[in-house]
């Protein structure tokens, strides 16, 4: 792999992402990186062997640009780099709620720009990274999108029209998962039971029904039905959390987070 790729706005994620490549195979070599602070950015050549630049030297020098900073400061940054981007560099945003369009607005004429939502299960290499291409990206950018987000989880091309469904349900959603075992260790300890047990009761359930649901080829109203016997205990669970309207509440939630991102996409960042 001899292209160089930037990550900018180096974070949490933009970590995750070097990380994930150099175990795929990538060459610290051919990894650059900036960060807002000079010592992060020596934290990461030191645990990574990556070489820190500033905006415009990774402009000037990367084939790849991964942008990682935060929506509201993503104009900002092109500001910055706009002068320096030839029009043959990929351009890979992962801001939740900008479009393609804003990048090659921004950017010289013609410049190919993917945009990628993942999610913090980035972190331990199971993220869900969603790609849809701008107007000039052809299918070998968003091959080469999927071959670095790929070294963090799946990957899933998808038009840019449904972007703001796939950060509501994927981007968004671990979110809705921290939440629900959150209210569930919760009811452990009213139910008598230690923290700590609750929590690994339940992260160990989650963890075999998230396999179950990758792995069986079952709906998951099969599944469902599974652990459901005639006046059990579960169906007595299920009456409250559908006399409380749980399930309306949560596509509720994802509603209001899809509603979001449109707003963030108009320059609403408030």
């Amino acid at each position: 792999m001899t292209q160089k790729v930037a990550v900018l706005g180096t974070g949490k994620i933009g970590e995750a992402l070097l990380s994930g490549m150099i175990r795929a195979g990538w060459s610290p070599a051919d990894l650059l990186v900036t960060a807002r602070r000079p010592e992060r950015a020596e934290e990461l050549r030191t645990r990574y062997g990556v070489t820190p630049v500033t905006n415009p030297e990774a402009a000037k020098t990367a084939d790849t640009l991964i942008l990682t900073v935060k929506p509201q400061d993503m104009g900002t940054l092109l500001v910055e780099l706009a002068p320096h981007v030839p029009a043959d560099r990929l351009v890979i945003s992962g801001a939740a709620g900008i479009p393609t369009s804003f990048f090659e607005e921004r950017l010289a004429q013609g410049t190919p720009v993917v945009r990628v939502m993942t999610n913090t299960p980035a972190l331990v290499d199971e993220a869900m990274s969603v790609i849809s291409a701008g107007s000039h990206a052809t299918v070998e950018h968003l091959a080469h999108a999927e071959e670095i987000f790929g070294a963090v989880g799946k990957t899933l091309r998808v038009p840019e029209s449904q972007q703001d469904a796939c950060t509501a349900l994927s981007g968004s959603g671990p979110a809705y998962f921290f939440y629900l075992v959150e209210a569930m260790t919760d009811a452990g300890i009213l139910l008598g039971l230690p923290r700590e047990k609750a929590h690994d009761l339940i992260v160990q359930s989650a963890i075999g029904a998230a396999v179950m649901l990758r792995d069986s080829g079952e709906h998951p109203v099969k599944l469902r039905e599974n652990v459901t016997s005639p006046a059990g205990t579960t169906i007595n669970a299920i009456r409250e959390l559908e006399n409380h309207g749980v399930r309306a509440a949560l596509i509720a939630a994802i509603e209001a987070a899809r509603d979001r991102g449109r707003e963030l996409a108009s320059g609403n960042n408030t």
